[in-house]
């Protein structure tokens, strides 16, 4: 899900405003404070609320804790979806054509959405935006408007020029290659920041993998996957001894010879 912004007198009310809002629990959010907020002066004149922003963290997400089922889209909704959309496309004085899509569900589980748009059209680059944002925020706005209007939770996903799909097809090829990478060298390796959905798409492609696991670090837009080894590399010894050849030194009579005497001949 996307990240939710939320407001309160103080930091701590509007952590325990969005804890309700998600009914979820402390741990299973990562919190971003945006701004603490002030008290303000005589009788309270020129305070400002707290104002902090929330992101789901994917074990929770992946478990369905906060999020409500999704409700079957009724044709209504379907139809809501589309000329919401195509309306929102108009006043963005984008020129593209809105067509039934099927996309999985962005909140990480395996069946497709209840209902999924791909636009066409030429130059769309505008409304996908740098690494998709701006396609993402209007996805999360036709939600909301949606929503108003059905009275229902859905789980809209939109696409422009099928990028989410190519993006998708990516990153699974992007994780399949770094736990390669990891098996072979034994050590962990850190993948560059994404955003919530795509970073669940790399937990998802390597979450049954034999030989390494996958975990989030990081706040925020800086948040990001690292791919691990389930078995760390064996330590690597460097010294295989001395090697023999026809001028090497041996003990005569077989006789003992103190260790430290030997390596100090070579």
């Amino acid at each position: 899900m996307e990240n939710l912004e939320v407001s309160g007198k103080t930091v701590d009310d509007a952590i325990a405003k969005a804890l309700k809002q998600l009914g979820v629990e402390r741990e299973d959010v990562n919190i971003t404070i945006i701004s603490e907020g002030k008290s303000g002066g005589l009788f309270g004149l020129g305070s400002e609320d707290a104002t902090i922003s929330v992101e789901l963290l994917e074990s929770a997400s992946l478990g369905n804790k906060a999020t409500p089922p999704a409700a079957p889209a009724s044709e209504a909704a379907v139809t809501a979806a589309r000329e919401t959309l195509e309306e929102l496309l108009k006043l963005m004085g984008v020129d593209g054509k809105v067509v039934p899509g099927n996309y999985p569900d962005e909140s990480g589980e395996p069946n497709s959405a209840p209902i999924a748009f791909n636009i066409e059209g030429e130059d769309l680059g505008i409304l996908i935006g740098r690494r998709g944002q701006t396609l993402s925020s209007l996805q999360y706005i036709l939600r909301l408007i949606v929503g108003r209007k059905t009275n229902t939770w859905l789980p809209i996903v939109i696409d422009a020029e099928s990028y989410k799909q190519r993006r998708y097809e990516a990153l699974q090829a992007l994780a399949h290659r770094t736990a390669e990478n990891v098996k072979t060298k034994g050590i962990p390796f850190t993948l560059e920041p994404m955003p919530p959905y795509e970073r669940r798409v790399i937990h998802m492609a390597l979450a049954n993998h034999s030989a390494v696991f996958t975990e989030s670090i990081g706040e925020g837009e800086s948040r990001k996957v690292v791919v691990k080894p389930k078995k760390p590399a064996a330590p690597r010894n460097n010294f295989s001894g001395p090697r023999s050849n026809g001028n090497s030194y041996r003990p005569r009579n077989n006789s003992t010879v103190n260790q430290d005497d030997t390596y100090n001949r070579w």
